[in-house]
């Protein structure tokens, strides 16, 4: 089967900004303070469920499962992008990080006891998150839990050459409102929003959105 046309735009724009992407925004934890809060209660939260390990995907350079590794959990990461996935392979030995798709990934059904996708969303179309978030669901197993943030918004913004590589991809900002009720279509109970201020120290132009939602424990599928 041909591989739909976002996927293909979004492995090749990734891999062809990897090394700047990595350098430029190293160590971006330092200063997101709300990021920190956000992932703190989400770890707290799946600590408690002790339901199984935690996937973060659409990984990036695996900023995000180091941090989550830092809090306590048991964390892989999964981004579409190779040269990505080899950032991350290197700069964090000690943790696993696999290519792969969101969209179609070979775990078994309620594998994860946690499901991270950290602005990783948003280089899906619209039409396709129905499908997106009914394999988290397939995914988590019963009270398991989801954690996905995203810039909030209408229009997208399309980003062309970046740190000057003749690339360009459009970055979908979303409604939480849609976004919740999507997760809801899914069989996902939307537990918590936040929708924050952007933030100018940050670069930030949009409201930024987080949503936690848990896969109800009685259900076995």
């Amino acid at each position: 089967m041909e591989e739909p046309e976002f996927l293909t735009d979004t492995r090749t724009f990734y891999d062809t900004i990897a090394t700047d992407y990595a350098e430029h925004f190293r160590d971006p934890m330092a200063t997101r303070h709300w990021d920190r809060a956000v992932l703190a209660a989400f770890a707290d939260i799946v600590r408690a469920e002790d339901t199984g390990p935690v996937a973060d995907l659409g990984c990036g350079p695996g900023w995000i499962s180091a941090h989550l590794d830092a809090l306590g959990l048991p964390v892989s990461g999964v981004d579409l992008s190779p040269e990505m996935v080899a950032l991350a392979r290197r700069e964090y030995p000690g943790l696993r990080f696999d290519v792969g798709s969101m969209l179609d990934l070979d775990l078994p059904d309620g594998s994860l006891g946690g499901i991270v996708a950290w602005y990783s969303i948003i280089h899906t179309p619209l039409e396709r998150l129905p499908e997106l978030f009914a394999e988290f669901h397939r995914m988590l197993a019963p009270g398991g839990h989801l954690l996905v943030a995203f810039q909030a918004g209408d229009e997208p913004l399309r980003l062309a050459r970046p740190f000057g590589h003749p690339v360009s991809l459009d970055f979908r900002r979303r409604q939480p409102d849609r976004i919740a009720e999507l997760l809801a279509g899914a069989g996902l109970d939307v537990r918590s929003r936040l929708l924050r201020e952007p933030e100018e120290v940050l670069g930030e132009s949009t409201p930024q959105a987080y949503l936690t939602a848990r896969k109800p424990a009685a259900d076995a599928g």
